[in-house]
């Protein structure tokens, strides 16, 4: 009888399955251990323990500890950038745009995922590969301010360079949220409209054709 591996087209079973939900289980332990009070350090050893994986193992997925804090640094990317490419990006005219983006950052971070944005600033710090990583992914956060403020610009003919329009927006709603994770009793809706919208007022009122570049 033939080998069903041998029959073309016959479907394998993927052997990467088990690898792929090992290394799903270190990044949730990772994740738990970054979110944690700091009293279990976070080194390799402890992760792979907490996701019930051996040490050796944690070791044949991720090189060492930098390595596993860059897979969380770029694993949490759908939960605070995704949603705000897709706000920016989706149809509709600044406005639209500008309060689907209010919409977003009006609500509070989840709990975890702040304390995650604190650790890897704290490993950022002192590891400069995680700091490049992070930067990396604040850049790219920091380019849906420019494209959505792109939009204004040409709905406004090219009146303006978008570009420190968004940075601006992005530097206040990030203060914002350093605020909050202080405990900081401030209602970000009102916060953000006035902030977005407050610059977009600005820059309409710019004669059509003008430029912010001398």
């Amino acid at each position: 009888m033939a080998e069903l591996a041998a029959r073309p087209g016959a479907r394998r079973p993927r052997a990467s399955t088990k690898g792929e939900q090992t290394r799903a289980r270190l990044l949730a332990a990772a994740r738990e251990l970054l979110a944690g009070d700091g009293s279990v350090p976070f080194t390799t050893r402890n992760v792979a323990a907490l996701g019930g994986v051996t040490h050796g193992m944690c070791h044949y997925h991720f090189q060492n500890r930098t390595d596993l804090i860059v897979a969380v640094v770029e694993g949490i990317r759908p939960e605070w950038i995704t949603p705000l490419e897709e706000a920016v990006a989706g149809p509709g005219t600044f406005t639209e745009r500008a309060e689907r983006v209010i919409g977003l950052l009006a609500q509070p971070e989840a709990g975890d995922l702040a304390r995650v944005h604190s650790a890897l600033h704290w490993f950022a710090a002192n590891d400069e590969r995680v700091r490049e990583s992070l930067e990396a992914e604040y850049r790219r956060w920091r380019e849906c301010f420019v494209a959505l403020f792109q939009v204004l610009a040409d709905e406004r003919g090219g009146a303006f360079d978008p570009r420190p329009l968004g940075e601006a927006a992005a530097a206040g709603t990030d203060g914002l949220a350093a605020f909050q994770s202080l405990g900081a009793r401030i209602d970000p809706a009102p916060v953000v409209r006035a902030l977005v919208l407050g610059l977009a007022s600005g820059a309409a009122q710019r004669p059509a054709g003008g430029s912010d570049r001398p």
